[in-house]
């Protein structure tokens, strides 16, 4: 059975410091499931929609409807815990968490407390290639309540019940991360995984992955300091602008002499600053009891497996492939399997040249900084997968260097419809391989620069770089370094 705990915190002596304290951070991710209709309802839950359109029965609490269990939506938590290693339960209790807001037409909200469906679990990352683990004490189903609206009333607000009931996975960290940089990075594999399994669509703007920052810091080996939560956090860049916001606050106001209060807050983005919203609830102060109206969810075993079996390769089992089939190191692997569309990519391109490795630098190099550059996805690429493929092939098969293919990237990027033969053609970028004429230039070079064949001879590695230089050159860049490098190499020895 899982129940509500102290976090357990995990001793980090590598962790940074900022102004000479550590900073503590857990998360809770609302993820907003991906069914047709809500978690208790037969209602929709299409974006969009006018205000109070799709809020039934049952989603307004009207005397006498009784909430159903939306089968879905279990489905959905079972794919979750099976991507994260984490335990399903086979018995979970749903109750209900009191408390009174405009947006909540029952005065309550029906969730999980001590007996989660998910319980345990971890989230892998890499963070500037050091590899990082997050663990989840849980994860849980719940309704969403409606939206208060304020921008269109003056001296008042609308309420628009049409998210009430809508399907919630509440995921729940540790207080494991110890820097804004740190929880950026688990919210994004976070993100991934939820989409890569299909559970979620993951639309920040609309309100489908929304996540929450407890923050709190303390000198290194001190107590627990007081967290404050950050809500609704719905873009990276500002989860990130946030979280640096409250370190910083939180540090000023205990050099200060002053007590951090445990409370709710807000970022505003336009001012780049957090602020109180409401003191911080406690989980007595929601008076939990279980939902008279509910049975305890049981799960069979047998579900779980059908539920495994119809699962898509996850992207852990996907990145384990990739280091064995196309030898590739974990981290270039992980870097493939940010998303199905570029996985598919990066396997399309390796397939049609055969160079696996060369493949992987140049997707997650020259073509990445390109999308990045523009705010494109993989999806949007103007080269496709089997022209990088043509690309490739010419670099392993020594018809173009490596810099000149980079020159006909560019002009792919431009025209997506061009030739790769006929640009390298055009462009006179073909390297010269007459080992002839090549051995000539090389002799010139070495003729006209006998301090730097002094210097190599005595044993001074960079003035053959000086030699490399000045054969490329004179071949107008045509020349393959790694045949100047060795012949360089064997007329100097």
């Amino acid at each position: 059975m899982a129940t509500m705990q102290e976090p357990i915190l995990l001793d980090r002596p590598d962790a940074p410091l900022v102004g000479g304290y550590e900073v503590i951070i857990g998360f809770e991710t609302h993820a907003q499931l991906s069914t047709q209709s809500k978690i208790f309802s037969r209602a929709s839950t299409a974006f969009g929609a006018e205000p109070n359109t799709q809020a039934c029965a049952v989603d307004l609490a009207l005397p006498g409807t009784l909430p159903v269990m939306n089968k879905g939506a279990v489905e959905r938590a079972i794919a979750f815990g099976l991507a994260v290693n984490s335990h399903i339960a086979e018995k979970s209790v749903f109750a209900r968490k009191n408390y009174f807001y405009p947006d909540l037409p029952k005065g309550y909200q029906i969730s999980q407390f001590e007996i989660p469906v998910v319980q345990g679990g971890n989230v892998e990352f890499f963070l500037n290639e050091k590899k990082m683990s997050v663990r989840l004490v849980r994860a849980h189903l719940e309704e969403d309540a409606g939206k208060s609206l304020h921008e269109d009333f003056i001296g008042q607000s609308g309420i628009d019940l049409n998210r009430a009931g809508t399907p919630l996975l509440e995921i729940v960290t540790e207080p494991d991360m110890r820097s804004s940089a740190e929880a950026v990075a688990y919210a994004k594999e976070l993100h991934k995984i939820v989409t890569w399994i299909g559970i979620c669509d993951g639309n920040m703007q609309e309100g489908s992955f929304r996540c929450d920052a407890n923050v709190s810091v303390r000198k290194p080996g001190g107590a627990l300091g007081t967290r404050r939560e950050i809500k609704n956090l719905n873009s990276f860049k500002f989860m990130q602008q946030a979280i640096d916001f409250e370190v910083r606050w939180q540090i000023e106001q205990i050099e200060d002499g002053h007590k951090i209060q445990q409370a709710t807050v807000l970022f505003n983005p336009d001012t780049g600053e957090t602020r109180a919203m409401r003191t911080k609830e406690d989980a007595a102060d929601y008076r939990y009891f279980p939902d008279p109206d509910l049975p305890p969810l049981c799960i069979a075993r047998e579900w779980v497996e059908k539920v495994r079996g119809e699962m898509a390769e996850l992207p852990r089992a996907m990145a384990a492939r990739f280091e064995k089939d196309y030898g590739l190191g974990e981290y270039d692997a992980t870097q493939l399997t940010q998303s199905l569309a570029l996985s598919a990519y990066f396997e399309a391109v390796s397939k049609a040249c055969n160079q696996a490795k060369l493949a992987s630098n140049w997707i997650t190099g020259e073509l990445a900084r390109r999308l990045n550059a523009q705010d494109l996805s993989i999806e949007q690429t103007p080269v496709k997968a089997d022209t990088l493929a043509a690309l490739i092939t010419r670099i392993s098969d020594g018809t173009i260097s490596n810099n000149a293919a980079k020159q006909v990237m560019d002009a792919l990027w431009e025209d997506a419809s061009a030739s790769v033969d006929a640009l390298i053609e055009a462009k006179g970028l073909k390297q010269m391989n007459d080992s002839g004429a090549l051995e000539k230039i090389v002799d010139e070079a070495i003729a006209a620069n006998a301090k730097n064949v002094a210097e190599f001879k005595a044993g001074n590695e960079k003035a053959l770089n000086a030699l490399v230089g000045q054969i490329m050159k004179a071949s107008k860049g045509k020349a393959n370094p790694q045949q100047v490098n060795d012949l360089l190499r064997a007329k100097l020895a």
